[in-house]
């Protein structure tokens, strides 16, 4: 019997007995409909909470596969979107159950430091530079077969670049970037916004600057952009995705929901799914569960 059962039925056995035959039961059926209402009854259990990177939810994701994910567990998931590094630290303080991010070595130390388990990587993508088109007074990357190549050019020419500023997966990408290329950014040109993907992108078309962006939330907003795909294809810039669960040992947590999900994302029909989300007839994420972890 659950804590909430026995106290309720503990507290009912009190009062029932403080009274004789007819008056005792019905204050008992009085206090029912209380009982059933009261915070005796615990948390719903099947809402679940869900810490997941902006990418996801900017892309239409989310809003594709949990409806399935719903309606296959019986659960209800409810997203917040941020960027990994937040969603990674409302894991750590047991606000959410469950989170979905991008940014490997984060995660692995969120593990390693034992608020994490489950981590299952369910799926990728890439990053591509975008930026202004040389018609336009973009840079002539041509020639060029290196990110560290294209950020250097980028760094040489003082040309305006908007960075997420937010400590995301796509930020921390980017930073291993500019580490990697030698050229640390100068703020003469350099811009830190502190937004998720959508907004970044918003903003270095607006300025007509370069920035990193996750190729799924490009796909989903590049028909309303002024900026193009100026660089793709290094292996620096391949996106992997992960979800777990926050640890139940750690956190009061919806453990069956956060699990249930994960099992969804990983199975056959999550990842048949993931394959399957397109816009305007491009694959924006790659199912890749069964790659091992």
């Amino acid at each position: 019997m659950g804590t909430e059962k026995y106290l309720s039925s503990q507290f009912v056995r009190r009062i029932s007995m403080s009274f004789a035959g007819k008056t005792r039961w019905i204050v008992f059926a009085l206090f029912i409909p209380w009982l059933l209402n009261s915070s005796f009854a615990g948390p719903d259990s099947r809402i679940v909470r869900i810490a997941t990177t902006t990418s996801t939810e900017n892309s239409g994701l989310t809003r594709y596969l949990l409806p399935e994910v719903e309606k296959d567990t019986g659960f209800h998931y409810q997203t917040i979107a941020v960027g990994t590094g937040k969603a990674l630290q409302i894991g750590r303080a047991g606000d959410v159950d469950v989170v979905m991010v991008h940014a490997k070595s984060s995660e692995l130390e969120f593990v390693e430091q034992g608020y994490g388990v489950d981590r299952t990587e369910f799926m990728y993508n890439d990053f591509v530079i975008v930026g202004p088109p040389t018609a336009r007074g973009g840079i002539d990357f041509s020639g060029m077969s290196s990110v560290v190549e294209i950020f250097q050019n980028i760094h040489d020419n003082r040309a305006l670049f908007v960075s997420r500023g937010d400590d995301s997966g796509t930020h921390k990408k980017e930073r291993q970037i500019w580490a990697l290329a030698g050229t640390p950014p100068d703020e003469s040109w350099y811009r830190e916004v502190g937004q998720g993907m959508g907004k970044t992108l918003q903003i270095a078309g607006e300025l007509g600057a370069y920035t990193l962006t996750d190729r799924g939330t490009w796909l989903f907003t590049q028909e309303r952009s002024p900026l193009e795909v100026v660089f793709e294809g290094a292996p620096e810039l391949f996106n992997q995705y992960s979800v777990m669960a926050v640890n139940p040992d750690r956190h009061d947590i919806n453990y069956p929901g956060a699990k249930a999900l994960i099992t969804w994302l990983s199975g056959d029909k999550g990842q048949r799914m993931i394959n399957e989300f397109r816009i305007g007839g491009e694959q924006l994420f790659n199912a890749n569960a069964n790659a091992g972890n």
